[in-house]
This record gives C-alpha cells, sequence and structure tokens, in this order.
C-alpha cells in the first residue's frame, strides 16, 4: 500500500487495523454497521486553516469559500463557519441547509445555471453576500426583483474564459462550449457587465470563472487570470469598470490513487497570488481581491468509506470479482465519468497481498464497478473494505437506486466520534410515497 494515501490522522494500529481520527475503523463498523462515510475532521480543518493561512502570510485581501456540492450537511456547514470560512451554495436545498446551520449570510455565495425565481427570493431575503450570475435571464431577474425590493445586491459575473483544464471532459466548465457563465470570446462577458452596470441595484464586484476539477497544475489558473485581468482593464477603460474582486474557482486536486501527484496547498494558492500580482503590475490595474473555491480538496481525502465484504465470484484466467454491501448508490463516480479509486481491508492493513480482486457494487447493473484489480490479501466475508478519497461527491451523489438506503455519515476527532447524518432506514424511502389504493 502506498502510504502516501493514509492522510491527516490515518494510521495502521497495533491490531492491523485502519484508524482514523484516532478511532478504530474496525469498532466505527461494529457500531454502525456499513456502508458508512467517514470523515477525518482534523484534515478537514487543517486544509481550511492552510488554504486562509496562505494569503494572510502574503498579506493579501482574500476570501476563501468552501465550495459545497462536494458534500453538503448541517454539521460540515457548522464545521465551516467555525473555521470562518465562506460558503459556496448551488441550490435552494443548500442554501436552506446554510440557513439551519446559522450561517453567516454575508459569507454565502450563490451559484448556478437555472436558479429559480423562489431560489432567487430565499437569497434576498436572507440578504446573502454575494451572487454570481450566471446568465442574461439570471441578470434580468436579479434586475427584477432588486428593484421591486429597492435591495441592494452584490454580483459576480461568471464567465468562461475559454481555458480548457487537463481533466475529464465532464468536470471541465472553463472553455468555451460549456453550460455555465458568460462566453469571453463571443462578445457575452461584455454585453453582461454593460447591462449590470446600468441597473441601479447591482453591485458588480468583479468576474468569476472555473475552469475544471481535479486540476494537478497552475498553468490552466495563470491563463483564465491572465485573459480576465486583461479584458478587465479594456473594460476600465470603457466603461469605468473597477475590478475589486476576482474569483478564479477551485478545482484544485487530490490523490485517488497512487499515480495522481497534486500540488500542495500553498503551491496552489501562492501561485495564484504570484500571478495577480504580476499582471496587476504589468497592466497597472489595481490588486483585487482574490476569492477561492476548494470543495474536493478541502473534505475529499478526508473523507473514507467502510463496506462489508460479501460474495465473490471467480472466472479462471479472466477476474476475480469481490462484492460489497454498497456500490453506484453511494459512490456514482466511477460508473459516471470512469473515476479511479483504491484501497485497503481495513481489519487487515498489512497482511500480505496474495490476490487481485475487481470491487463489484451490489447494484443490478453490470456497470456497477467501483474499482477495478485491486491487490488485496485473500478476501473473505468476515472483512472490512476501506476505500479511500470518497469525501467529495460520494454522499453529496448519493442515490436510493434498487431502493437502497443512503449511509450514514460519521465525522471522527482526537478519538471520539460523531454521527453527522443518521442512516436511511427502509421507512425512510417510503417515507414520501402515496399509496394508490
Amino acid at each position: 500500500m502506498d502510504e502516501r494515501l493514509l492522510t491527516g490522522t490515518m494510521r495502521m494500529n497495533k491490531a492491523n487495523h485502519l484508524e482514523i481520527g484516532g478511532v478504530d475503523t474496525v469498532s466505527l463498523v461494529e457500531k454502525y454497521g456499513t456502508p458508512v462515510y467517514v470523515y477525518d475532521i482534523s484534515q478537514i480543518k487543517y486544509k481550511a486553516r492552510t488554504f486562509k493561512m496562505t494569503f494572510q502570510k502574503r498579506n493579501i485581501k482574500a476570501q476563501v469559500a468552501y465550495a459545497s456540492k462536494a458534500f453538503s450537511c448541517l454539521a460540515i456547514y457548522q464545521l465551516m463557519a467555525k473555521e470562518e470560512m465562506s460558503l459556496d451554495v448551488v441550490s435552494g436545498g443548500e442554501l436552506f441547509t446554510a440557513i439551519q446551520a446559522e450561517y453567516p449570510n454575508k459569507k454565502i455565495h450563490f451559484h448556478g445555471n437555472n436558479k429559480s425565481d423562489s431560489e432567487i427570493i430565499a437569497a434576498l431575503d436572507y440578504d446573502i453576500g454575494c451572487f454570481v450570475v450566471d446568465n442574461f435571464y439570471e441578470l434580468s431577474k436579479l434586475n427584477e426583483y432588486t428593484k421591486q425590493r429597492q435591495q441592494k445586491v452584490s454580483i459576480l459575473l461568471r464567465v468562461t474564459p475559454g481555458v480548457e483544464a487537463h481533466t475529464h471532459e465532464y468536470i471541465t466548465t472553463g472553455q468555451t462550449d460549456s453550460k455555465f457563465g458568460f462566453d469571453l470570446e463571443n462578445g457575452q462577458a461584455q454585453q453582461a457587465l454593460e447591462m449590470s452596470l446600468e441597473m441601479p441595484y447591482i453591485d458588480v464586484m468583479g468576474l468569476h470563472c472555473h475552469i475544471g476539477s481535479q486540476i494537478f497544475e497552475t498553468d490552466g489558473f495563470s491563463l483564465a487570470i491572465d485573459k480576465l485581468m486583461i479584458q478587465s482593464k479594456e473594460w476600465q477603460l470603457l466603461f469605468d469598470f473597477q475590478l475589486r474582486v476576482l474569483n478564479v474557482g477551485g478545482g484544485f486536486g487530490i490523490r485517488y490513487i497512487s499515480e495522481d501527484e497534486p500540488l500542495p496547498i500553498e503551491d496552489y494558492v501562492n501561485n495564484l497570488i504570484d500571478e495577480v500580482q504580476s499582471v496587476s503590475e504589468k497592466i497597472q490595474l489595481p490588486m483585487p481581491e482574490i476569492w477561492i473555491e476548494p470543495g474536493r480538496s478541502l473534505v475529499g481525502d478526508a473523507g473514507i468509506t467502510l463496506y462489508q465484504v460479501g460474495s465473490q465470484k471467480k472466472i479462471p484466467d479472466v477476474r476475480n470479482y469481490l462484492a460489497i454491501d454498497g456500490g453506484m448508490t453511494d459512490n456514482i463516480r466511477p460508473a459516471l465519468y470512469d473515476a479511479k479509486y483504491t484501497g485497503v481491508l481495513a481489519n487487515r492493513v498489512a497482511d500480505t497481498v496474495e490476490e487481485t480482486y475487481s470491487i463489484a457494487g451490489k447494484c443490478c447493473e453490470s456497470g456497477d464497478m467501483l474499482i477495478w484489480d485491486l491487490p488485496l490479501p485473500k478476501a473473505d466475508a468476515t472483512d472490512i473494505l476501506a476505500v479511500f478519497s470518497t469525501g467529495a461527491y460520494g454522499y453529496a451523489m448519493a442515490s436510493n437506486y434498487n431502493r437502497i438506503p443512503r449511509p450514514p455519515v460519521v465525522f471522527v476527532e482526537n478519538g471520539k466520534d460523531f454521527l453527522a447524518i443518521k442512516r436511511e432506514s427502509y421507512a425512510d424511502l417510503m417515507r414520501l410515497d402515496c399509496s394508490l389504493y
């Protein structure tokens, strides 16, 4: 096993068990059952503080917003609020959860390419800090409602800068052909800026872009920064537009498998700062406040999922299938875009590797495969499989396909465990069902 996969407080204890947050994973399974998501809270805190401290050490005015689509629930919002993070929400449900968590309203940024009237009104009612405006329809709606209410709002215009990140096509969002944002190259962004500057209750603080996810280099960020800042200089001369905020999004990569080589948090942030400072000096544009939106990089490798091993199918000279009691219902990413994961037997971490297994989920789908060709000790139904780096887009994208209840979420820290989300029951699955007769 590559020990680099043991992030944060993860380690092998004296019992040859995987431990996280000072808690034995075998004891977690005994207490909560399987499947179960487990989050190392100290790891999340460390990363949040590292992002913020890197800006502070450089004396740079910034906001670090948790991109909560990666994992949303009451407890994680409470944690982020305590860490004095800003918060990105992308739906009425995420906003409602933030309100229930009593999240500071001015630290909330509302994203999304099709905000409904009710979502916009709810955000205006809570007087959130910023709308990230994605399209002309949303801009006209905001203008309409703010006039009616005589309520000032701050916005960033989301711009697609024509930069393609080196990532999977499904999670690349900064290129010209994208459902998100105002296109820079065809003039939509300039048109949106001209319109918004004429709207009496709209305060255009700056620009936003997001070039993709799971990015392991900084060239794409630098190119996007160059384009947006040079364009902002032109708009300053044309419209007296002042770029007060430049939001370069998120997408900072994490390690899922041994081959992944993400940069340290400090390298991502320092490269962003260096580029913004350099361009500011070169084109004589005042240094804007820098906003970023880490999501996966805050919670992704802080989370693991624990499964009970079940049936096996051996096909001589072809493959050994090892089934678990979860799969695509708790982790859709391998089926959705061929995401790669790895794992260990949590109850026998250091045992000798003897077999190669393909980890199959329990759904009635041939595509429900979690990991292909995973080297493990010879496994049986007494074993627990731990899959690494499932903290982002695991629970967030979980479903009830095949009427399978969603697993619980447990936070661990300093030898203690805390239930953040209860396991769904069969009764929960039927809570919204209506009888025909």
